[in-house]
């Protein structure tokens, strides 16, 4: 589905924007970091916004199911930096906390919607 495949894309793009400057930058100035992270969450957003408008508008999910879909996402985008990108380790809460997180995902689209009361 595009709109899963775009809100990936945007999720590198942020995860790079709010947390690369930890390996990458190191020797910028705060205002540098800034505005390199701006230029690169540009990119974020024209993916973000139409993976949005076209989940909402097309495939018909709710503003609150696209927002868990992000969440979702963002959390495995940044697991994946945070491991191979910035050397961390994954501890017992960490996945835990990532757990809860996905049983979001379950119950947000688990049960089927009521119709509209016009």
């Amino acid at each position: 589905m595009i709109t899963i495949l775009l809100l990936m894309l945007s999720n590198i793009f942020m995860t790079f924007a709010w947390y690369g400057h930890l390996k990458f930058f190191k020797d910028h100035s705060i205002i540098q970091i800034v505005l390199i992270s701006w230029g690169i969450a540009f990119f974020e957003y024209a993916l973000m916004i139409p993976a949005n408008r076209m989940g909402f508008q097309f495939y018909k999910f709710e503003g609150f199911q696209l927002k868990i879909i992000q969440e979702i996402i963002t959390l495995m985008v940044f697991l994946l930096f945070a491991v191979f990108v910035l050397g961390e380790k994954i501890k017992w809460n960490y996945i835990l906390s990532f757990g809860f997180i996905l049983l979001a995902g379950y119950f947000a689209f688990a049960f089927p919607r009521l119709p509209k009361i016009q």
